[in-house]
């Protein structure tokens, strides 16, 4: 439902993009202003990882500096089919943690301090199982396409704005000065439309990669409660950057919004809680999860992190 749902509204947002091209731009105004947001959106594809990763201050560690939390990600991407991506950690008190790179050979979870050591060992597998599910659904892309419709939409409102717009679609000007003005809102409502339903399916699918969504719905709760208290200066920074964690990390409100580029958290955890009734019929064997058996085997303990995750 989640990939029908996404399919849909890109192909409402591309729609819009077309119609809105031709009153504003003609058939020319719509390809090159097209072309012009794909060159961007290609650039920020290939490289924006490093780019995020740099402004959050990120530092890449082995298994040698966090054995623990790496084994962990690595029983996760294992469980998940996917190479093992490389693993950062953020200095930062604000629990949250994001994923980025352009598919899953070139993929990258990220963690702040404060995830590790305000959650549980069973907390953060869920977190973690959520952002590598980014990775696994290729949300990066998706977001990557609906950011160069949307960027190619707002192009063409400044090209109006400059320009006139096309003056020969049925409307004259009183129908340039509509789409100019609506068009890009309504983009922007789709593409966060889009971002909370990656949202919702990357928390289905982390649930069923980890094996327990509780443990998800748990971490969701203190995450959401941390992030009202605790301040995240980079994330309040750079706010465009807000959407790519798993929480949002700028206090917002908590009610549902169409400006939200994240789900309502009752929502979240309502979702995950009715996926722990729905698997509760499955084996003891498959609840188990690769977290369980990483913890049997002493490469992730049972606990509160200390120590080393502090």
């Amino acid at each position: 439902m989640g990939y029908a749902r996404t399919a849909i509204l890109i192909a409402g947002l591309t729609a819009l993009f077309m119609a809105a091209g031709f009153m504003l731009a003609g058939e020319g105004g719509v390809i090159l202003a097209l072309l012009m947001a794909t060159g961007m959106n290609l650039f920020a594809y290939w490289n924006s990882d490093k780019m995020v990763l740099r402004m959050y201050g990120a530092r890449e560690v082995t298994r040698t500096e966090q054995p623990e939390f790496y084994d962990m990600v690595s029983a996760l991407a294992a469980q998940a089919d996917l190479p093992m991506p490389k693993v950062y950690i953020m200095d930062e008190d604000q629990p949250n943690a994001f994923a980025t790179g352009r598919n899953p050979q070139n993929a990258a979870v990220a963690a702040t301090t404060g995830l590790l050591r305000r959650l549980n060992s069973n907390e953060v597998a869920g977190v973690m199982a959520h952002e590598l599910a980014h990775v696994k659904n290729r949300d990066t892309l998706i977001m990557t396409i609906t950011a160069t419709i949307a960027g190619a939409l707002s192009m063409l409102a400044n090209f109006a704005l400059f320009f006139g717009g096309n003056r020969n679609n049925p409307l004259g000007i009183v129908g340039v000065i509509l789409v100019m003005i609506l068009a890009p809102v309504s983009a922007m409502l789709v593409q966060m439309a889009i971002s909370r339903t990656r949202e919702y399916e990357a928390d289905r699918i982390g649930a069923e990669i980890c094996g327990q969504p509780l443990w998800l719905a748990s971490a969701l709760d203190k995450l959401e409660q941390s992030a009202k208290r605790i301040d995240n200066a980079r994330a309040e920074d750079n706010p465009a950057t807000a959407h790519m964690f798993i929480v949002n990390p700028l206090h917002a409100k908590s009610m549902d919004s169409l400006f939200s580029t994240h789900p309502n958290m009752k929502n979240r955890i309502e979702r995950l809680q009715a996926l722990a009734g729905e698997m509760q019929g499955t084996s003891s064997a498959s609840h188990t999860g690769p977290v369980k058996r990483a913890q049997r085997s002493s490469s992730v303990p049972h606990t509160r992190h200390q120590g080393p995750w502090s």
